[in-house]
């Protein structure tokens, strides 16, 4: 069975259906996805092994001519094949590698972007259903070993045909050496998988462990300021600390495993490489072969080193991706909170009324609405009178009349936005980060927001003011100038209902009360909710609700400095 992730109106059309069953069905759709890239390296991979295979042949063969009798022509023309042999392996090579990065790339660039299309698509919902850790550790060491795995087939696939060639060629020769290749080669390669088991139990310990770190160095550096303030930077740093040396040991026990599969790739096949000399020079000393069958015994048994040691390294490459995949899909697997209605409502043009009949908060269509809410509920609040999830049995909030998980989710992103505290500033020029809702805002609107949110002042401070680039997070400004580019991208995208959470908590007082006026002026004729208890907000609201402690309802919404 397979799971549709992503929306067909959105997903282009180079993204497949996604098949999440487990990790083997993940990879198999990266194959089916694209597959002339593996095809493609696969019989360059062919082309570039079997010369190498045919190569110790050829020579045998030139020293038995000329042993023989066959004089300087029949050396001549082997080595002429040879030479032929040598340039269709370095054309074949220059080949492989191209189409081997290709594989690659196409593995890396499909992971990453059904990965990043699920981290959209679950929106806000990620953060409660996933380490941010795990999520940075699948786009970036998860989606590499994937792409290793990719790279690996086109040689794996020439080292199997070369070295069946190289068998099927040997067991002509001498069917007793034939048998012992036939025997020895395959047993080389078993001896190898015992070792893959522990090998993937390590890799998935020392993912995990990366994952938690990760997160924990994430949530360090984004509160890094504050934990200067209490003073607790010293003792985070020494959590950080232990944690970085479970993952350095889970490390070293991963890495342990693979030195003894690298040995075992390197000690079995040389094995069977002595026992074949071994026994075609016994061979050679009764006569049963000639002197160059031996060398060309000898050459091949060395040649099937390599397919050993690329059959090896395979399954290494395989078994990462196999745990990578399996990562992958459990990030794929999640469910967001909302999900598109089989039957959305339309919206009505033009403001968009606010209404919860479970808390009774009510925003007229148009005005400015203020909400006095205890301070842990507003996040809950903000969150139930934008998102289009309720409990069963809990009646809906309603946008414009229509509830709203009857509301298409593109029309309610579209036409609400909800901005609190906790909105993070990305990385980038502060133009790119402003008009990010809707790019093709003109400047004069750019300016009216960056007025209306008092954060003109905090441009013109930057070097290149809006071309300077913003830190990750925003880290270089003030709580109370980051509050005010937030705030400034949030009156920037215009939407026709607006929740606005606290949005002038880290402002002095004389800043909030300019905030407060001009917000006003500027969302006049839009819906506009704000959660705060200033006084100073609540003196230019058109309406003022106040919620009591608890889960009671709230009472109906009032006009402005009516008693509660």
């Amino acid at each position: 069975m397979t799971n549709r992730l992503f929306d067909p109106s959105v997903a282009p059309a180079a993204v497949p259906e996604v098949n999440v069953r487990g990790p083997w069905s993940f990879l198999w759709w990266l194959v089916r996805a694209r597959p002339w890239p593996l095809v493609l390296s696969a019989l360059l991979g062919t082309a570039w092994m079997v010369p190498l295979a045919l190569t110790p042949l050829v020579v045998g063969q030139a020293i038995d001519g000329a042993g023989q009798g066959g004089g300087a022509g029949d050396v001549v023309l082997w080595a002429l094949v040879a030479l032929g042999l040598g340039a269709v392996q370095a054309l074949a090579g220059a080949g492989l590698i191209q189409a081997a990065v290709g594989a690659e790339a196409h593995a890396v660039s499909y992971s990453h972007r059904v990965l990043m299309r699920q981290v959209v698509r679950l929106g806000a919902t990620l953060r409660g259903k996933a380490r941010s850790g795990d999520v940075a550790a699948s786009a970036a060491a998860d989606v590499e070993s994937i792409g290793q795995a990719f790279e690996v087939v086109g040689r794996t696939v020439g080292a199997v045909i070369a070295a069946a060639l190289v068998t099927v060629a040997l067991t002509v020769t001498s069917p007793l050496l034939g048998l012992a290749v036939l025997i020895g080669v395959p047993a080389a390669v078993l001896g190898i998988g015992p070792l893959l088991r522990p090998l993937q139990a390590r890799d998935e310990a020392q993912r995990e462990q990366m994952g938690i770190a990760t997160s924990q160095a994430g949530d360090i550096v984004a509160g890094l300021r504050i934990l200067r303030g209490i003073g607790g930077e010293a003792r985070f740093a020494e959590r950080f600390r232990r944690t970085s040396q479970q993952v350095r040991r889970a490390g070293e026990s991963a890495g342990r495993m693979e030195a003894w599969l690298q040995a075992a790739g390197v000690l079995l096949p040389g094995l069977v490489t002595v026992g074949i000399v071994w026994f075609g020079a016994h061979l050679a000393l009764n006569g049963a072969i000639t002197a160059g069958e031996l060398i060309a015994f000898y050459g091949a048994s060395a040649f099937l080193t390599l397919p050993v040691s690329t059959a090896t390294e395979a399954a290494e490459t395989v078994s990462l991706a196999r745990v990578a995949a399996g990562r992958i899909c459990t990030l794929l697997c999640l469910e967001p909170d909302t999900v598109a209605p089989p039957h959305p409502e339309p919206l009505p043009p033009g403001p968009l009324s606010l209404t919860d009949p479970e808390t009774g908060i009510t925003a007229r269509a148009g005005r400015l609405t203020v909400v006095v809410a205890p301070a842990d509920r507003t996040g809950d609040l903000a969150d139930r009178l934008t998102r289009p999830v309720r409990p069963d049995g809990i009646p809906p909030v309603l946008l414009g009349g229509v509830p709203l998980d009857r509301v298409d989710l593109a029309e309610l992103r579209s036409r609400t936005l909800r901005s609190g505290p906790a909105d993070p500033l990305f990385t980038g020029t502060v133009r790119e980060e402003l008009t990010a809702a809707n790019p093709t805002r003109s400047p004069e609107a750019l300016d009216r927001a960056l007025w209306a949110a008092d954060a003109t002042d905090v441009v013109d401070a930057l070097p290149g003011g809006l071309d300077a680039q913003l830190d990750e997070g925003g880290r270089t400004l003030s709580g109370g100038q980051r509050q005010r580019l937030v705030l400034a991208r949030a009156l920037l995208a215009s939407p026709d209902a607006l929740v606005l959470e606290d949005p002038t908590a880290s402002v002095d007082a004389h800043t909030e009360a300019r905030v407060a006026e001009r917000v006003a002026a500027l969302r006049t004729g839009r819906t506009t909710l704000v959660f705060s208890d200033s006084p100073l907000w609540r003196g230019v609201a058109d309406h003022e609700i106040r919620l009591n402690p608890g889960p009671a309802p709230a009472h109906p919404d009032r006009p402005a400095g009516e008693p509660s």
